[in-house]
């Protein structure tokens, strides 16, 4: 059996553009425009390539874009009272703080201060509860990707056994509870379950969201199952030149793709859905700010 490939980014471009529809709706028939602020403290590489692509696709997509990059020694204080003053902002319906924080900053303090209506992270505590008891909640965006992809690849997800390897705030609880939603029967597994190859070749939908590169292999994946690789993990490539690294998930691709019916790639699977959800969040937000109806599929 070779898996179909589920192209995340070719999904992620559906769904940018459903967003700049209704962006272009919102400003002809309300004139309103959505706005998301990316706060960025320090200068790590990775985090200002994340938001350099996250502003890109906010202003493509018809958004307003508000960076506001701090020094890496900026207080705990001055970053809180930016955060309020955003939070009292009317033209920012969404607010993200680029994680990691440098070392001296409180992330779970800094994640709460953020407006639970503004956070399109989904990461303060009042939206992980809303949406531990089935409540109306901002969705952190790469398990809503997930979503979104498990949905259009399956259809109804009612009664499927799902597994989600990994128990992290991101990925792994949130994701457990959104199958849950879709009426899963829902296992999380972690470096302590016991013999679980054995529990994830049970699963019709298999969540990789443990941050080991190539940890599932194609033996563990029951014949047919829908693999979904959250993991992004940078590699030494000798293959390719001293020096050299590769991204790889958290599913050994080639022996998996044998055995399963979809697969997601990596590069190019569930990465470029996180943006696009970041933006649909950001939509979200806007529309209930402001009294108007939800964006149709692309909640969850």
């Amino acid at each position: 059996m070779t898996a179909q490939i589920i192209d995340g980014k070719a999904f992620a471009a559906t769904v940018r553009r459903q967003v700049a529809d209704q962006v272009a709706r919102l400003k002809s028939d309300h004139g309103i425009t959505p706005g998301l602020a990316v706060v960025l403290v320090g200068e790590d590489p990775a985090s200002q390539v994340y938001v350099r692509s996250k502003g890109k696709m906010t202003v493509e997509v018809g958004m307003n874009s508000y960076e506001h990059k701090l020094d890496a020694d900026t207080s705990e204080a001055d970053l809180l009272a930016l955060i309020d003053r955003l939070n009292a902002d009317p033209a920012v319906h969404g607010i993200l703080v680029q994680l990691p924080l440098p070392g001296h900053l409180d992330e779970a303090l800094v994640i709460n201060a953020i407006d639970p209506a503004k956070d399109v992270d989904g990461f303060h505590i009042s939206n992980v509860g809303l949406l531990a008891t089935g409540q109306k909640a901002m969705v952190p965006c790469t398990p809503l990707g997930c979503l979104m992809m498990l949905r259009d690849h399956l259809g109804s997800l009612s009664g499927l056994d799902a597994v989600v390897v990994g128990r992290s705030n991101i990925v792994g609880k949130p994701m457990a509870q959104l199958l849950l939603r879709d009426s899963c029967t829902v296992t999380i597994a972690h470096s302590r379950t016991r013999d679980i190859q054995e529990v994830t070749r049970r699963a019709d939908i298999v969540i990789a969201a443990v941050g080991r590169p190539e940890m599932i292999t194609g033996d563990w994946i029951r014949p047919g199952a829908t693999v979904i690789d959250v993991g992004i993990n940078r590699i030494d490539a000798p293959e390719k030149g001293e020096g050299k690294t590769r991204l790889v998930g958290d599913c050994q691709f080639d022996s998996c793709a044998e055995v399963a019916g979809a697969i997601t790639p990596v590069p190019g699977g569930v990465g470029p859905m996180t943006i696009a959800c970041l933006l649909a969040n950001t939509l979200t937000a806007c529309c209930r700010a402001n009294g108007l109806k939800e964006p149709e599929g692309l909640t969850a």
